[in-house]
């Protein structure tokens, strides 16, 4: 098998699943926890394909301002779209959260979401997904409408509907983390519309009004598309996916669209805000 890797620091491993436009490529990845480095990988069972796999990884890094050599390495064959498994574990995030993966044992106490994100970016180990599940639940006392924008694997539109919000929507430019989605949402037993879309794209619909939305993507494109995620809260808006550097320059397009800050989490290098309509 062939492997088509960089060497990247942690804080670009999120943005490089977001911005990856690998077609049939699957881009996964590998914390080193001694060396502080992640690897990013793309195995290929055809040789001849590497050039363009590595052709669209190093496209990724430029978006993204990573400069980092991309390789490529005959590897013994694995089962590596499973190996994501032995990272992920039962957590609790929050006051009343508990994340589980499916192939561990159910947990006595808490509301448990359980998950098998796949390929598909969401296990609530992320500082940017933490923040964004505790934000649900803190707010959850109000109930209310509420979208999704970038699913992911849909651990936080199956978190609203767990705790309580309704009705639910979500959706990803990625048609694998739709599927993810409704997969993981089947197995929670709560049935969020989930839907492809894709910000900036050629959507004639406008997407739903909802009470809270969570957005959960890249600051730079948080910004870039402000103008279409602003239509689509009702009462407030969870902007997430920032790293803290650029967090003022993503919250001053907010404002600009009468949006205030009523709050915010930084977790690690990453910070996320609670907005409301000023």
């Amino acid at each position: 098998m062939t492997k088509v890797h960089c060497s990247v620091k942690e804080q670009y491993a999120d943005p490089l699943f977001e911005v990856f436009d690998g077609g049939d490529f699957v881009l996964s990845s590998y914390h080193d926890i001694e060396s502080d480095e992640t690897e990013m990988r793309i195995y290929l069972a055809d040789a001849a394909e590497a050039g363009e796999a590595a052709r669209r990884l190093a496209d990724a890094l430029r978006v993204v301002g990573c400069a980092s050599r991309v390789e490529t390495a005959e590897v013994p064959d694995e089962d590596w779209k499973l190996s994501y498994r032995k990272h992920f574990k039962t957590e609790r995030i929050g006051k009343r959260l508990v994340v589980r993966p499916k192939w561990e044992p159910m947990p006595e106490a808490g509301i448990v979401l359980t998950l098998d994100p796949g390929l598909a970016f969401g296990t609530g180990r992320h500082e940017t997904t933490r923040a964004c599940l505790e934000y649900i639940d803190e707010l959850s006392g109000e109930g209310g409408s509420f979208l999704d924008m970038g699913c992911g694997s849909g651990i936080l539109s199956i978190a609203a509907s767990l705790l309580g919000y309704s009705p639910i929507a979500g959706f990803d430019v990625d048609p694998e983390a739709v599927e993810a989605s409704e997969r993981n949402a089947m197995e929670n037993g709560v049935k969020p519309e989930f839907f492809r879309y894709a910000l900036g794209g050629k959507a004639k619909s406008p997407l739903p009004k909802s009470d809270l939305v969570v957005a959960n993507i890249l600051g730079p494109l948080l910004v870039r598309f402000a103008g279409e995620i602003a239509p689509a809260v009702g009462k407030r808006l969870v902007i997430s996916g920032i790293l803290s550097t650029i967090y003022d320059e993503v919250l001053a397009a907010y404002r600009e669209l009468g949006f205030a800050e009523a709050g915010r989490k930084t977790f690690g290098e990453w910070t996320t805000g609670l907005l409301v309509r000023g």
